[in-house]
């Protein structure tokens, strides 16, 4: 996860793509809403598809890492 990084000096030490201030979350937020990669990195023209799949593959860690409660 060398593209990720949670500093607390940067962005209240949310997970960031390293050398930005670009929150995995808003990444994932614009996944959720229908963004398509390509239309992502129009956004973020700093960004490149490897740091994508790196959010998503963080985030897939985050999740296999919880621990669901079922009600």
């Amino acid at each position: 996860m060398d593209r990720i990084e949670a500093n607390p000096a940067i962005c209240g030490g949310k997970p960031v793509i390293r050398g930005t201030r670009i929150m995995v979350r808003n990444i994932l937020g614009m996944i959720a809403g229908g963004y398509s990669i390509e239309r992502i990195l129009i956004c973020y023209p700093d960004l490149t598809g490897a740091d994508v799949a790196a959010t998503l593959e963080y985030a897939a860690q985050v999740v296999d890492e919880e621990q669901v409660i079922t009600s």
